[in-house]
């Protein structure tokens, strides 16, 4: 499974779509940069997950549209046979808003997507089988996993509000080294042996053929590394 953790979202018609990517996931599990990895979906620019073959965020470069997956604690096993949540931004790209009638998404683990570009940004919250649909105004917004992650939003959300992209939201990750809390916006986790951590940070800059994208294995660290596309 791919997916990220944390999203902080900017949009407002007219303008590009900003967006800060956190992904948290096990210290060792494979995966790839961001690139043009699926030759069914040549326009798509997206990391890779090593084990799965999906991913937690692809941007479909013609229309500007970014789709992102998080894990939601409500279901966190799915049933046997069930696609793996991390096809579902690549449908969503590729399919915009329309995307549940391309894949059925009960018995799947649940989620929450993110459908971000210049004419909206949308969510869908699934329990694993009922899903809600909700649009956004224009703003910053920030969306997490859930639970006890949620309180990243009373303490991040109003810092991303009035700082700058990309330096200032840059800093702000710069300036969060990870920590063993839930509700901090880096994290890292040991128990029994495994460690969970946050292990990949992407700042997308989007608009209709045009893909500015950065991106840090480090990402409290750095350096972060450029991708343009477009």
């Amino acid at each position: 499974m791919a997916d990220v953790c944390t999203v902080v979202v900017r949009w407002a018609p007219g303008t590009p779509t900003r967006i800060l990517a956190l992904r948290d996931e096990l210290v060792g599990r494979e995966f790839d940069d961001p690139g043009r990895w699926w030759p069914e979906h040549p326009d798509l620019v997206g990391g890779r997950d090593g084990v799965a073959g999906g991913t937690w965020c692809a941007t479909h470069v013609g229309s500007g549209v970014t789709a992102l997956v998080l894990n939601r604690p409500q279901k966190p096993t799915a049933e046997p046979g069930a696609p793996s949540r991390g096809v579902l931004p690549l449908l969503a790209v590729e399919h915009g808003p329309d995307w549940p009638a391309a894949i059925r998404t009960e018995g799947m683990a649940s989620f929450l997507l993110v459908l971000a570009g210049p004419d909206g940004l949308t969510t869908w919250d699934s329990d694993g089988g009922r899903t809600v649909r909700t649009d956004h105004p224009e703003g910053t917004w920030m969306v997490t996993s859930g639970g006890p992650e949620d309180r990243k939003a009373d303490t991040f959300l109003p810092l991303f509000t009035a700082a700058g992209y990309p330096d200032g939201w840059r800093e702000l990750v710069r300036s969060a080294p990870p920590r063993d809390d839930p509700g901090a916006l880096l994290v890292r986790h040991e128990q029994d042996g495994r460690v969970f951590a946050t292990v990949f940070g992407e700042l997308i800059d989007a608009r209709p053929g045009r893909l500015a994208l950065e991106y840090s294995r480090r990402p409290w660290l750095g350096p972060w590394q450029p991708l343009a596309v477009g």
